[in-house]
Formats: C-alpha cells, sequence, structure tokens
C-alpha cells in the first residue's frame, strides 16, 4: 500500500484524512446536540424520568444487583461493567424526556449485554487492558519506529500491531453500541408507554448518538492505513 500503489503520499493522506474527519467529527457532534436538543422537548408519555426508566428496565430483566448513578457533564452516559453501575447525566436522571429514556434505556442495554454475555461484548472486554497498554506506549513505539525505520524495521511494525488492536477495538464497538439502542428500542416498545411519535424520536436520538462511534472507527482505520503507507513507502 506505498505510494506508487495509490498514487497518494502518506503526507497527502494524512492531511486528506484529518480534513475529512474534521468535518465529520464536526457535522456528527452538531448533530448529536442538535437531537439532544430537540428531543430534550419531547415528553415521555408517562412521565417518567430517565432514572425510573433505568431502574425499570434492569429491573424488569431481573438485573437488581446494577446501580443507576448520578455524574457530572453532558453526554457523560456510560455503563461501567466494573463496579455494576449505569451512570447517567444529570439531564438524563432527572430528565422527563424522551431523549432521557432513549439514553438510560441504551446503556441499562449494556447492563443486560453483560449479563447474557453477548459475543461482541465479552471479545470488547477481553480488548480493553490490550488497548489500555496499548494507548500508553503506541504513540512513543511509532515515533521511534519511524525515526529507526532504516535500521530496526521490526519496531515500525509492532507500533503498527499496537496501534491496529485500537482500530480492531473501534470496530467491535460498533455492533455493541447498535445492539444496545435495538434493546433499548425493543424494551421502549415493549412497555407501551410509548406511541409512534415518541418512539421515532427515541430512535432518531440514537442513531445520531451511533454516529459518533462509525465516525470514531473510520478515523481509527485510516490512521492506521497512514502508518501503513509510511512504513512502505520509506522501506521501499
Amino acid at each position: 500500500m506505498d505510494s506508487v500503489v495509490t498514487g497518494v503520499s502518506p503526507q497527502a493522506f494524512y492531511w486528506i484524512l484529518f480534513i475529512v474527519i474534521a468535518i465529520l467529527s464536526y457535522t456528527v457532534q452538531a448533530n448529536l446536540n442538535r437531537k439532544f436538543k430537540k428531543y430534550s422537548q419531547v415528553p415521555t408519555r408517562d412521565g417518567s424520568t430517565g432514572f425510573e426508566t433505568a431502574r425499570r428496565m434492569l429491573e424488569q430483566y431481573g438485573i437488581g444487583e446494577v446501580k443507576v448513578t448520578c455524574v457530572e457533564g453532558q453526554l457523560t452516559d456510560h455503563y461501567n461493567p466494573e463496579n455494576n453501575t449505569v451512570n447517567l447525566s444529570k439531564d438524563v436522571y432527572y430528565g422527563h424526556s424522551m431523549m432521557a429514556a432513549a439514553v438510560a434505556a441504551h446503556e441499562c442495554g449494556h447492563a443486560v449485554q453483560h449479563a447474557k454475555a453477548y459475543a461482541p461484548v465479552r471479545m470488547r472486554s477481553a480488548l480493553v487492558p490490550v488497548v489500555q497498554f496499548s494507548s500508553k506506549i503506541v504513540t512513543w513505539v511509532l515515533l521511534a519506529g519511524i525515526l529507526m525505520i532504516q535500521v530496526f524495521p521490526g519496531l515500525m511494525l509492532a507500533g503498527i500491531a499496537l496501534f491496529a488492536m485500537t482500530t480492531l477495538f473501534s470496530f467491535v464497538t460498533l455492533p455493541v453500541e447498535i445492539d444496545a439502542s435495538r434493546r433499548a428500542l425493543a424494551w421502549l416498545k415493549h412497555t407501551g408507554s410509548n406511541d409512534r411519535e415518541t418512539l421515532a424520536a427515541a430512535q432518531d436520538a440514537l442513531k445520531a448518538a451511533a454516529y459518533t462511534y462509525v465516525v470514531a472507527a473510520i478515523s481509527s482505520l485510516g490512521t492506521l492505513i497512514y502508518y501503513i503507507m509510511i512504513y512502505s513507502s520509506r522501506r521501499s
């Protein structure tokens, strides 16, 4: 995948990648913020809060050991399998909107995945320690590998392998997030407390959030290709 084959130098590829990802990231984040604001104005049919939605979903799935907590920040909602907590931002925790319900149900979807040993989640969890280790040293390994590529090409390859684990993690995350949203929407529909309009709002909101993970995966893959191009061009 060198510059002769692709017709694009690593430097040109980097700038194209940087510009494209910057535009995509800005567009996706702006869209997510717009959807969050829009659907935060759409009330839940039964007036339940994000906390109440999360608690009810967990109870109906028989996952009583998972606690629902409130955390600071906006869009900081997440499920932590290490301490069995669904962590909701204040706007979601106390919110009576479909946005709050959708986000809360999505995070509970992750708790359901862990309870049911969903295969992509197991794979993602297995990659966590590898990615945590890789993220600490990969920049330095790649930098040293670029500088020493003529005398020690294996170092650059090691850096590429480390970064490839991060890319793999990004792509494994995609089905995990999509499935969590699918579970959330199925449960919201199953409760019977939502109509077509509110369910459509929840689906649109979760779709906007999913795009952020798609952009992250594309960005990681593009960066991996960039490093491979550097290796190929300097070794040729």
